[in-house]
């Protein structure tokens, strides 16, 4: 590792992950590891001078019980900077000498912070001045604890009415902290505080560059993988798509690609994936149709994690079986020896936290672990430090296009979760070619104010088929067919999202289109619901 890096320790936030997003998106490599690492760990990881700064994240815990996790001693002994966020501003309070109670008023939520003593981390930054010649910051504040004595060498650096010391700040050994979190985009100066941070006072360069890190890459998987071969399960996504052209790039026909079609693609999203990596890249892939197998054992089945379940049960069998057939070799090919994934950054974070049970499980990931061991095979995953932002700047500069890599998720089921209650054939070709229609309008209708696309505008749109008839009328008739609802979200981190405000002529556009092509469809609806209370897919 050549470039600078800040390492970032998690005590179990379920936003531990935007702290790196935020580092990352500065152009700068940032690594994040489990609390509990030891002290002899944190030195070696800084024995090469890389290591720029610490950051501390935030914690479900309480700091002052003596039950919970502290920060490495070593963290405090490098002489690097180190910022606290949330509990990690309580951690560092409490190891250094001040004191952590319990708050007699939890604060969550939108807070004003006053910003006092103009230390390096807040200088010059502000929301907006009181008449006093306050300078006032507005953040997201998640707490209930809080620090009711600074420790020796800290001064106060920030404070609201409810939390007297909602910032403090050691300028001599460089350690700033924070109450509030700066990673969220509701601390409206976040990423300035974070810049100022990562920028200047760690000095880290903004090296990590995808373009650059092309060649980096390509170097490492020649190296890991020598003259052997690779298996890769290709699904048309951005991940997959993205470790498929970057391998290829490395090893070229050592790498082959098994492409199973489980009948649940969008529409002809099959023979895009063949014409761009057989045709255009003439990348190796194996195409196998599955679609009545996955269809035959999905009727009747309406339970949601029961189809998750059977979806992804199938697709490791169906992989597996052509994986045999490649690891056997044959034909030239001396057999494969390495199984190759899209797994990224995000996908080993939380997989790591639930491992180490410092974070609150959300969800497991079907793409880390697991597949090699059965297949034995061993693992190459070259997407593994990569944020999803930064896999899509890799794949631009691969030569993929625009549209493959920014184009919206699409789950693992694919059209399986999109189609409420049981799955049938009938059910999913009317689903594809209303979602094709409404993901099309949005490509081509251009928001005045901003000159870009409602398809650029929006993080993810699709269709959703509901198992429900409802009465129209068309032309002289009356018609009992079938209802589709449409999604379309805005978010920066898919954490939270809102419901987007389409235009009604669009709406009404999409609508008009899919009632008068897609026959057995009368009826379109919208979905005006937001990410809490509700998921972003239906099911």
């Amino acid at each position: 590792m050549q470039h600078s890096k800040i390492l970032i320790l998690d005590f179990g936030s379920q936003v531990t992950q935007l702290i790196a997003r935020r580092v990352r998106e500065m152009h700068v490599y940032c690594e994040v590891h489990p609390c509990d690492v030891s002290d002899e760990w944190v030195r070696a990881y800084a024995a090469d001078g890389k290591l720029k700064g610490v950051i501390l994240s935030g914690s479900h815990a309480s700091a002052y019980e003596e039950s919970t996790d502290r920060a490495p001693q070593a963290v405090f002994e490098l002489g690097v900077p180190v910022l606290g966020i949330c509990y990690g501003m309580q951690t560092m309070a409490q190891q250094l000498g001040g004191v952590v109670e319990g708050g007699h008023q939890r604060e969550f939520g939108y807070a004003e912070v006053r910003a006092r003593g103009h230390t390096a981390l807040l200088k010059g930054i502000a929301d907006f001045t009181t008449p006093e010649g306050h300078g006032m910051l507005k953040v997201w504040m998640s707490h209930g604890d809080k620090v009711t004595q600074l420790p020796p060498g800290f001064k106060l650096m920030a404070s609201t009415e409810s939390c007297p010391i909602a910032g403090m700040a050691d300028e001599a050994r460089r350690f700033y902290a924070v109450q509030f979190h700066p990673e969220v985009t509701h601390t409206v100066q976040g990423r300035a505080i974070l810049e100022r941070f990562v920028l200047e006072i760690c000095g880290a360069e903004p090296d990590w560059v995808m373009h650059d890190h092309v060649a980096e890459a390509v170097e490492a998987i020649r190296q890991q993988v020598g003259d052997e071969e690779v298996i890769l399960g290709l699904s048309g996504g951005v991940d997959s798509s993205v470790a498929a052209a970057l391998i290829h790039r490395a090893i070229g026909d050592q790498l082959t690609c098994v492409f199973v079609d489980h009948g649940l693609l969008r529409l002809n999203e099959g023979d895009m994936v063949m014409e761009m990596f057989a045709g255009k890249l003439h990348a190796k892939v194996i195409r196998v149709d599955a679609s009545e197998l996955f269809l035959s054992r999905l009727a009747g089945v309406s339970d949601p994690e029961q189809k998750r379940k059977i979806i992804g049960g199938l697709f490791v069998d169906v992989f597996k079986a052509e994986a045999a057939k490649l690891k056997a070799g044959g034909n030239g090919h001396k057999g494969a020896t390495f199984l190759a994934q899209g797994t990224i950054y995000p996908d080993v974070i939380e997989s790591g936290g639930a491992k180490s049970k410092k974070a609150v499980t959300i969800k497991s990931h079907h793409n880390v672990g697991g597949l090699p061991e059965q297949l034995g095979l061993k693992l190459l995953e070259p997407l593994r430090d990569l944020f999803k932002d930064e896999v899509r700047e890799l794949g631009l500069a691969l030569g993929l296009p625009h549209d493959m890599v920014y184009r919206h998720p699409f789950p693992g089921p694919g059209l399986g979760v999109r189609i409420l209650g049981e799955v049938k054939k009938e059910y999913a070709d009317l689903l594809r070619r209303a979602d094709a229609i409404f993901i099309e309008e949005l490509r081509s209708t251009v928001e005045p104010n901003s000159g870009k696309t409602w398809y650029e505008l929006t993080s993810q749109a699709f269709a959703v088929f509901l198992p429900v008839k409802s009465v129209g009328v068309m032309g002289d008739g009356r018609t009992y067919d079938y209802v589709v609802a449409l999604r379309a979200v805005q978010t920066s981190d898919f954490m939270t999202a809102d419901w987007a405000e389409l235009p009604y002529s669009l709406l009404k556009k999409v609508s008009s289109r899919i009632i008068n092509e897609v026959r057995g469809i009368n009826r379109v609806v919208y979905d005006v619901s937001s990410k809490p209370p509700a998921t972003i897919e239906w099911e």
